[in-house]
């Protein structure tokens, strides 16, 4: 397993080109995280609590941490990943504005939860309402987090993905 590696994506390659994609050996010792995968229909109770995906419950026994997504969905990410996600945010120094926004966006909106004994998370009201989460919702893998979506809104990201996908294939 020593010649394992994990990926970071560097954004578009030039005009026509592939995506830059860097390849990072893992550290010795180091293991490779939970990817999180699949797409599962669940309901946000009159509480405002959702259940985890079974299968990925104990990857939250140490917490969870909540954050609202740019395209309108919440990121829920383990304690660990929240972490890693951060100190990528954290790339642009905090003493420029974008550095501050950024970490501002991430970090200033992000929310401690736990599981219950059912395997629930609470969400908080404001960010059920910024997402537009009540009733049904779409829970999906985004390898590093789980992403709770409004259906409605989840059809049009699958839309938006299948025509970004479409267009750099075309």
């Amino acid at each position: 397993m020593g010649n394992l590696s994990r990926f970071l994506r560097a954004g578009p390659g030039p005009v026509g080109q592939a995506d830059i994609i860097t390849f990072v050996p893992l550290a010795e010792g180091e293991a490779v995280g939970m990817a999180f995968r699949g797409t599962y229909e669940h309901t946000v109770d009159d509480r405002g609590r959702v259940a985890i995906p079974a299968r990925y419950r104990h990857e939250f026994v140490e917490g969870v941490v909540l954050t609202l997504g740019p395209e309108g969905c919440i990121e829920v990410y383990t304690p660990g990943g929240f972490a890693e996600m951060s100190d990528l945010v954290a790339a642009e120094p905090a003493t420029t504005p974008e550095g501050r926004r950024s970490r501002r966006r991430f970090d200033a909106q992000s929310w401690d939860a736990e599981l219950d004994r059912q395997g629930r998370i609470l969400i908080p009201a404001h960010y059920r309402e910024a997402a537009g989460l009540q009733g049904p919702v779409i829970i999906a893998g985004r390898r590093e987090c789980l992403e709770i979506w409004n259906p409605e809104l989840w059809a049009g990201e699958l839309q938006a993905a299948s025509s970004t996908g479409q267009a750099r294939r075309g």
